[in-house]
């Protein structure tokens, strides 16, 4: 008697990743909208459901994706009151960009240009000119700024335009390398409280006829790492932030927008095995591997020359069901780091020779390479609901 055939395992089509909204609803679609009604030269407004106003205000929560935020409306009553009248009456999200973490986001919000342009397209990436893993959020190792991201941002832009412009930041980001290539332009102002930066941005928001004021909270993030985004922890940040927006909201002066927004949502990842998969103790996934960057759940993947081909194949086959794994050159043709033709020749080597994104809940950890990243509860990067969409809730005076 025959041995019965075993089904053929459905291996997630590159296709059928839910790519991000870039051109008419991302992070990086929302300061040229802004910029574009306030009058800033070679700027469009591409987020059609934003009407011009002569004030802005971007507050960014780090860590409060869509989902997250619809799943609390006790701990967040005041930001889930503004969601039926945001974005033009259709209280709509709009998505973050790939992968979704916080240098990629950061970058994508001051430039107005999507990953595959700015060049910041992961949590760690390879540098081609040095061969080491680049750290974007800690930029580690050093690598000199503005050769790493060149355009202007916005900020830079509205400045130039006679917009009154200011970033309300804790003092830490004052003179980091990201807040250079990402979020300069104008002046930057460090407070310690969130109470005292929302009465400052509410503040520059009223010292010009037209204003552009960014003002950036990260607890809710930090809390969702450590704990999860459903420990008593997570859910204090969220009252806590809820009430700064809303404060932030009742100082604004005329003829203002208010837009909170995210630059990511965050899963929780169970504790075992089969949902945490040791890159560092798995000999196929590692195999011809040179380097592992990205994260968890957005893994880029350098292979050692000539084995390209081999290890998009193995991983594949090893994950397949569960990650939308890609070759570069698919994942730019499918839209993942921008639309296409967008990708900037020196963006280039810093992808992945394959590109792996989570659909389940699940993880690719390095237990020894990245020990305290393994160890967080929370986490994100990929292209699902949970971890793509963000609110841009709105309020107007």
């Amino acid at each position: 008697m025959a041995e019965p055939a075993w089904p053929e395992p459905e291996l997630l089509s590159v296709a059928s990743a839910p790519a991000p909204a870039y051109g008419s609803g991302s992070l990086a679609d929302l300061l040229p909208t802004l910029a574009a009604g306030m009058g800033v030269p070679d700027t469009t407004a591409t987020i059609a459901e934003l009407a011009p106003s002569d004030r802005n205000c971007v507050f960014l929560i780090d860590g409060l994706g869509w989902h997250q935020l619809l799943d609390h409306p006790d701990e967040a009553p005041f930001l889930n009151s503004l969601v039926a009248s945001s974005r033009g009456g259709t209280g709509n999200p709009i998505t973050a960009g790939f992968p979704a973490t916080t240098a990629t986001s950061l970058a994508s919000v001051g430039t107005g240009l999507p990953p595959g342009a700015h060049g910041l397209p992961g949590y760690t990436v390879r540098n081609p000119d040095t061969g080491e893993l680049m750290n974007q959020l800690r930029w580690n190792p050093w690598t000199p700024p503005r050769v790493w991201q060149p355009y202007p941002t916005l900020f830079q832009r509205a400045d130039a335009a006679g917009v009154h412009t200011a970033q309300v930041s804790s003092p830490t980001f004052r003179d980091t390398p990201l807040t250079k290539v990402a979020l300069s332009g104008g002046n930057f102002h460090g407070r310690l409280s969130g109470e005292e930066r929302m009465d400052l941005a509410a503040v520059q928001l009223a010292a010009g006829e037209r204003s552009l004021v960014y003002t950036y909270y990260s607890e809710v993030d930090g809390k969702g790492h450590r704990f999860g985004v459903d420990s008593d922890a997570w859910r204090g940040q969220l009252i806590h932030v809820d009430r700064l927006a809303q404060r932030l909201a009742e100082q604004l002066p005329p003829h203002s927008a208010l837009y909170v927004t995210a630059d990511h949502g965050m899963i929780d990842i169970p504790f075992d095995e089969e949902s945490r998969i040791d890159f560092d103790e798995d000999w196929e996934l590692s195999a011809g591997v040179a380097l592992l960057g990205g994260e968890g759940r957005a893994r880029h993947v350098y292979a050692v020359p000539g084995a390209e081909a081999d290890v998009l194949t193995c991983w594949r086959e090893v994950l397949g069901e569960q990650f939308w794994v890609a070759g570069r050159e698919e994942a730019i043709a499918a839209g993942w780091f921008g639309p296409p033709g967008v990708c900037d020749e020196r963006v280039y080597g810093r992808l992945g020779d394959v590109i792996a994104a989570a659909r389940d809940d699940v993880l690719i950890t390095a237990s020894q390479r990245e020990p305290k990243e393994s160890a967080m509860v929370g986490n994100h990067g990929s292209m699902t609901p949970a971890e793509q969409l963000v609110p841009l809730l709105e309020v107007r005076t």
